[in-house]
């Protein structure tokens, strides 16, 4: 009983660490999906800042792109802060 004991946890162990295997080596399909998720956490930041700052720029009377640079430049920051997290937490 002591042997079949024995290969039975031997073929646990095993099963887990092909598990393991399997959890640690990403495919293509999830890697395509995680840096397409990385580009829109970065990009819709960006272009809602150009955009918003665009429009309030165009409120004003006289052309001026200081709205649009300001929020550009915040939404490149916000855009870098969510990569950053969504790196940190899939660690």
């Amino acid at each position: 009983m002591s042997h079949n004991r024995q290969l039975l946890t031997q073929v646990e162990q095993q099963a887990q660490r092909m598990k393991q295997a399997e959890k640690n080596h990403p495919t293509l399909i999830s890697q395509t999906v995680y840096i397409g998720t990385l580009g829109l956490l970065f990009i819709l930041p960006v272009v809602g800042g150009a955009y918003l700052g665009l429009w309030l720029d165009n409120l004003a009377a006289d052309y001026s792109s200081q709205w649009t640079l300001s929020l550009l430049l915040a939404g490149i920051l916000l855009g870098a802060i969510n990569v950053y997290l969504f790196i940190r937490e899939r660690e």
